[in-house]
C-alpha cells in the first residue's frame, strides 16, 4: 500500500477539533447564563481573585502565557468591564484588579474550573489510558529535541529531496 501525501493529511486535526470543541462546550457554560466569558479570560479572573492586583507580566507568568497573550486579554476583560488597569510604581506598569462585576462572576469561574479539571480528569479514567500521559511523554521526547528542531530537520530533508508534486 502506497504511503499517503502528507499534503492530503492533517494528523493532529482531531486533537485540535476536540480541544476547540470543548473551548467551545466551556463557553457554552457562561452563554447559557448570560454572559459572554472566554475560556482564556477564567485563569486571569481567578487569579486576580486568589492574589488580588497583578501587573501584567504577573499575570503572565501566573498564568505561563506570554505577556503579549496577557496584554490582549487583559484589554479584552477591560472591554467587558471585568478587571480595570489602574498606573503601577513607575510609568511602563499597569495594575489589573477586577471590577465589581468581574468579582460577581468568580464563584462561577471558580465553579467551572474546578468541574472541567474534574470531567478532564473522569474522562481519563474513562478511556483507560491517560491523555495526560501522552502529552507528558511527548514533552519528555521534545525537551530532548525541540519540535522546532525536529520541523527544520525535516523541512531541510524534503527540500533536499525535492517536491514530488
Amino acid at each position: 500500500m502506497p504511503t499517503p501525501d502528507l499534503l492530503n493529511s492533517a494528523y493532529y486535526r482531531p486533537l485540535f477539533k476536540m480541544l476547540h470543541a470543548m473551548d467551545q462546550d466551556i463557553e457554552a457554560v457562561y452563554t447559557s447564563r448570560g454572559l459572554s466569558v472566554g475560556s482564556r479570560t477564567v485563569g486571569p479572573l481567578i487569579a486576580l481573585s486568589q492574589q488580588g492586583p497583578m501587573t501584567v507580566k504577573e499575570l503572565a507568568i501566573a498564568r505561563e502565557v506570554s505577556h503579549s497573550a496577557m496584554s490582549q486579554t487583559v484589554a479584552g476583560l477591560i472591554r467587558d468591564g471585568l478587571v480595570r488597569s489602574d498606573p503601577g510604581a513607575d510609568a511602563r506598569t499597569r495594575v489589573i484588579s477586577l471590577t465589581p462585576q468581574g468579582a460577581e462572576l468568580i464563584p462561577l469561574v471558580r465553579a467551572e474550573w474546578r468541574s472541567t479539571e474534574e470531567v478532564v480528569r473522569a474522562l481519563d479514567e474513562e478511556i483507560g489510558h491517560p491523555i495526560m500521559r501522552a502529552v507528558e511523554e511527548l514533552n519528555a521526547a521534545l525537551a530532548k529535541k525541540s519540535f522546532r528542531e525536529r520541523l527544520e530537520a525535516a523541512v531541510e530533508e524534503h527540500l533536499r529531496a525535492g517536491d514530488p508534486q
